[in-house]
């Protein structure tokens, strides 16, 4: 992977790991033709059919998926016995502290995204790669929102390419995106070697000003025009990203993303009913991008054994 031969030194800046992880997730991505689906809601902007310069961007959790991604795979990964209980019960110890703290601190986070990088170190990709499968199986069948697919569609009917951005790993991402006839994925990408994982990122995780990067890299390369771009997310944390293109949507959106986009004067779509969807593992699946829904299985375990 040519984003590997980069990691030269044993310490990069913010700005040079927030690079490099968004040209990793480019390096990863993988094209794939779309199936028919739905058709596309009313009210929105349509896409330019044939438009060979333009493409769509979407986020995972809470955009596309109910709740976040890394949260159902750190249960079904649990549930698999793919990390030992000694490993769990230290990383979940570790997360339930940092979720009190109530703040996404970038030292808390990074302590954070080690100690779970630590658990898939050894590991064979290609388990991971067949467990995802069984996981998100069902997930996808049952938490994905018929709005936000609609919109998938309603970009691919029009020939344009659309792609997954997301802060869960690579493997994870990739699978999402296929099973929903989009062209590729973005995702945080976990370094390798003979076929199992180091323990270490490429970069960073693609979260914040590093999903920004990838899509910048993407577009580069597939020399799209980002002004006929369309972007799509429920977190205010996707503002650099949504920033970029010249048509954003916010979907499902956070307080903070909403009062930017009613400023901004930008497109809202809520699929939500009654109360705002629950956000699963967070600030640790915002956070991280890289298994922390296993602390939530660990202590929901936890607490079924006191009961």
């Amino acid at each position: 992977m040519a984003a590997l031969r980069r990691l030269t030194r044993s310490r990069r800046s913010t700005d040079d790991r927030t690079v490099l992880a968004g040209e990793a997730a480019a390096d990863a991505a993988e094209a794939r033709l779309a199936p028919d689906g739905p058709g596309a809601p009313e009210g929105d902007h349509t896409p330019v059919p044939g438009d060979v310069r333009a493409a769509a961007f979407f986020d995972c959790d809470n955009t596309i998926l109910r709740g976040a991604a890394i949260f159902y795979l750190g249960v079904g990964l649990y549930r698999r016995r793919f990390f030992s209980r000694r490993d769990l019960a230290r990383f979940a110890w570790q997360q339930a502290a940092f979720r009190l703290r109530g703040a996404e601190n970038p030292e808390h986070i990074a302590d954070a995204r080690d100690s779970a990088l630590g658990l898939v170190a050894g590991k064979r990709t290609a388990d991971l790669e067949r467990i995802c499968e069984e996981i998100f199986e069902p997930v996808l069948a049952e938490k994905v929102w018929p709005g936000t697919r609609a919109l998938v569609q309603m970009h691919l009917d029009a020939g344009q390419r659309v792609w997954l951005v997301t802060a869960a790993p690579q493997e994870v991402a990739r699978l999402i995106a296929r099973r929903l006839g989009m062209t590729g994925a973005l995702g945080t990408v976990a370094e390798t070697r003979d076929g199992e994982y180091t323990g270490r990122l490429v970069g960073g995780m693609l979260h914040g000003p590093a999903k920004a990067a990838a899509v910048q890299a993407l577009a580069r390369r597939e020399q799209l025009d980002l002004a006929r771009c369309a972007a799509f997310s429920d977190s205010a944390n996707d503002i650099p990203m949504l920033s970029l293109v010249g048509h954003p949507y916010v979907i499902n959106p956070d307080g903070a993303l909403r009062r930017h986009a009613r400023a901004m004067g930008w497109r809202v779509r809520d699929f939500r009913t009654g109360r705002k969807a629950a956000r699963i593992g967070v600030p640790a699946a915002a956070g991280l991008g890289v298994l922390a829904g296993a602390a939530a299985a660990a202590v929901a375990v936890h607490r079924r054994q006191r009961a």
